[in-house]
């Protein structure tokens, strides 16, 4: 779960229908690129000479970071009487670190917006979060770690790194960062060692929500998969650099955006998502490359109660024993 994927079967294309359970415009495509986290639903026609076609995947890493360079592999073989051939196609695969063949898959997928698959985006937007995704560094004691500098490597959104709690999330408050900064630019140091603290963020139920991820160049920049619990979300927009409030929205698709529930924010750009905070709980966001999120690039979202049974969760029981440390 530390990288994503380029996945394609020698000589055949893939028709992909749907994504994270929704159905999208059919893409017939020679490869996919899929993240960690992700979903599809691909159908593949047996259409080839009867023999054997090797099915094939590889890293999309786009950052300059450690990772497995090799391909896993395996072998569709078709039914009938045939020889085995001496040599089995193999498929063409982009390059690991290629973004072009990484964003020209992602931007054709589109919701299926039919009469009998319709989606809803929200407009009327009240709770609006800009959240900057980072890599980050932790200090250590005598520079003893074997990370940069000395130190181990740490991950934040909007510069807090997050820290499990030891009580109730429900207990914690999202905090503000108050710092603004070029964040595909140079950075001063003061950005590179996060604070280190619980936060979550406090949506009142009913509440058309929009979330802009903003990546960083901070010690390693690299696409980052941003996964939500609770929820399904319209990727509505992606960008290249530093989102722009007064003209990156005029680019959002808000006529068939894909209903996901796990996006790619692609390598110095933004994703822009939009839902409806319909379903009450505490949920966590996350970065779905494990290293990352256990590194603290989470948050937590909770949705307040709404004001019937059918939008209210239920406190935990009188006889619920607490949590102990023993």
């Amino acid at each position: 779960m530390n990288e994503e994927k380029f996945f394609a079967i020698a000589d055949h294309n893939l028709t992909v229908v749907a994504q994270d359970a929704a159905y999208i415009k059919p893409i017939t495509t020679p490869y996919i690129m899929i993240t960690p986290g992700q979903t599809m639903d691909i159908l593949v026609t047996a259409n080839q000479p009867p023999s054997h076609y090797y099915i094939a995947a590889t890293s999309f890493v786009d950052g300059n970071v450690a990772f497995h360079n090799g391909t896993t592999t395996a072998i569709l073989e078709y039914n009938g009487n045939y020889s085995t051939p001496s040599t089995t196609p193999f498929p063409t695969l982009p390059d690991h670190d290629d973004d072009t063949a990484a964003e020209n898959f992602t931007k054709q997928v589109r919701a299926l917006a039919s009469e009998d698959h319709p989606i809803s985006v929200p407009l009327n937007i009240s709770t609006s979060m800009y959240i900057a995704v980072s890599i980050n560094e932790r200090i250590c004691t005598n520079s003893s770690c074997a990370g940069p500098d000395g130190n181990a490597l740490a991950a934040s959104l909007n510069n807090i790194s997050f820290q499990t709690p030891s009580n109730s999330v429900l207990q914690a408050y999202y905090g503000h960062t108050t710092l603004f900064y070029n964040f595909t630019g140079d950075v001063a140091n003061n950005t590179i060692y996060p604070s280190f603290g619980t936060r979550v963020r406090m949506i009142n139920y009913g509440e058309g929500v929009e979330i802009v991820f903003q990546g960083t160049s901070i010690i390693a920049p690299e696409n980052h998969p941003m996964h939500l619990h609770g929820f399904s979300f319209y990727l509505v927009g992606t960008g290249s650099g530093n989102f722009n409030s007064t003209t990156s929205p005029t680019t959002y698709n808000l006529v068939d955006p894909p209903e996901v529930n796990t996006i790619g924010v692609p390598k110095n750009g933004w994703a822009a998502i939009r839902f409806v905070a319909d379903n009450p709980g505490v949920w966590f966001m996350h970065c779905h490359l494990e290293r990352h999120a256990s590194w603290g690039m989470d948050t937590v979202l909770i949705v307040r109660n709404g004001n019937t049974s059918e939008s209210t969760i239920l406190g935990p029981p009188a006889y619920m024993p607490p949590c102990s440390n023993s």
